[in-house]
């Protein structure tokens, strides 16, 4: 029997008899078979003629209204006519209400796309569609299934970062009584750093051998594909790449390199202030006032400001004069980074890496001239940098989302949880659930 009600309802498989009012003030309907392959056994698949007995479930679906439906599923209990079916008897059964059922198909589908499309935690999603929360991490792994087993996006940029989770995790052997790391602080991500992929995988660890146990996971060709690969810079990544992706350039991230030289002018500052002042930098020293505007880049900087920042540091003496050096061989390597992006020749770029070595090695600065070798020694994935433009900016905007998610869920403790909801919720992009609004 096919209604108003029925069609309202849109629960393939059953019609509507009645609906009444709950004395709580929720409305219970009351339902019919409406599938004619309900009838078939699901054993042998035999259409069944001859009745056995009823039987009446109250399957849970999703919430109409403020007060919602409970529903009461009026079926029948079949005898089998097949003599060689091991099942005798058996109730009807549709496929949003599989027997035994106390869920429909959709609501567990619903529960499922909250966590995995709408980046909600299980909570929260168990919550609003009053469940329990194992059986909503129940769905959201059957949901994610479709996710983790889909084929890789073609990349042709691969980006490789590491992100902190948590603390590590020892435990000792009874028999050798040493202690073996269990749980690694350290996950390394796999993201699609050119096109819209999200996040491909995650591995726990960050040395060489997991890095290859994850290229090893996926296809040859798809491998072949990479043409560049976007890393921090991190010998261990590089020294992996090399052995399991030897056909593709690794491109050094500018933002790490620009990082160090920061790292170098902070320590050139440390170092100085404590050998000609004899004592750590105090809120009246000229180059501790100064310390943020000197990592600050110099085009970020009005002509006042840096006036401001320069003329006391000079009136130091040898403290200036220092840090001014120092401060000239970052702006210098920013200058060499400036190139990508702008379609600069060989020459161009060499005229301009010369002058920072040149500059790094006049200067006499210890910690300068340990960035310039640090930078020589990294030059072929700089200069991959300078040609291509390629960078590792979606790993960290990942690695940013992975953290949003862990504090949401105010942390994992399942690792493979945790690597099933982040690679779910960096995805939806590529899946498009993201899309922007169209005006």
């Amino acid at each position: 029997m096919v209604n108003d009600t029925t069609l309202l309802l849109d629960l393939d498989g059953v019609s509507v008899i009645r609906v009444e009012r709950c004395e709580d003030g929720g409305r219970r309907v009351h339902l019919a078979t409406a599938d004619a392959s309900a009838r078939a056994c699901p054993a042998c698949g035999v259409f069944a003629s001859r009745v056995k007995g009823s039987a009446t479930t109250r399957p849970r679906d999703l919430s109409y209204g403020e007060c919602g439906l409970e529903f009461v599923w009026h079926k029948r209990r079949w005898w089998c006519r097949e003599p060689a079916c091991p099942r005798k008897s058996f109730t009807e059964q549709i496929p949003q209400i599989p027997a035994g059922a106390r869920l429909t198909g959709r609501l567990r589908s619903a529960a499922g796309r909250r966590i995995r499309d709408a980046g909600s935690t299980v909570i929260q999603a168990a919550r609003d569609l009053h469940l329990s929360w194992p059986r909503v991490m129940d769905a959201f792994q059957a949901a994610a299934r479709q996710v983790v087993e889909a084929p890789l996006p073609e990349v042709e940029v691969l980006g490789v970062d590491e992100t902190r989770r948590g603390r590590p995790r020892w435990e000792q052997d009874p028999d050798s009584g040493k202690w073996q790391l269990t749980r690694d602080r350290w996950h390394t991500g796999f993201v699609d750093a050119l096109g819209v992929g999200g996040l491909l995988g995650q591995v726990e660890g960050r040395t060489v051998a997991d890095v290859l146990a994850w290229l090893a996971t996926t296809p040859l060709t798809w491998r072949k594909n990479i043409r560049h690969v976007a890393i921090d810079m991190s010998a261990t990544y590089r020294a992996a790449l090399r052995t399991g992706l030897p056909h593709a350039t690794v491109v050094v991230d500018h933002f790490h390199v620009v990082q160090l030289a920061n790292k170098m002018l902070s320590l050139v500052r440390r170092r100085t202030t404590a050998e000609l002042r004899g004592r750590r930098g105090r809120a009246t020293d000229p180059e501790w006032k100064a310390r943020r505007r000197l990592l600050r880049n110099r085009e970020d900087l009005t002509d006042e400001q840096f006036a401001k920042m320069w003329s006391p540091l000079l009136d130091e003496g040898k403290i200036g004069q220092t840090l001014l050096n120092a401060w000239i061989a970052k702006e210098s390597l920013r200058t060499l980074l400036a190139l990508a992006r702008t379609g600069a020749d060989c020459h161009r770029t060499g005229q301009a890496r010369y002058k920072f070595l040149t500059w790094c090695a006049d200067a006499d600065i210890p910690e300068v001239r340990t960035l310039a070798a640090t930078v020589d020694r990294w030059w072929n994935e700089i200069a991959a940098f300078i040609d291509t433009g390629h960078s590792n900016a979606k790993s960290e905007g990942i690695n940013r989302v992975i953290k949003l998610v862990a504090r949401a869920a105010f942390g994992f403790r399942n690792a493979t949880n945790q690597r099933l909801r982040t690679r779910c919720v960096t995805t939806r992009r590529a899946r498009g659930h993201l899309r922007t609004a169209q005006l």
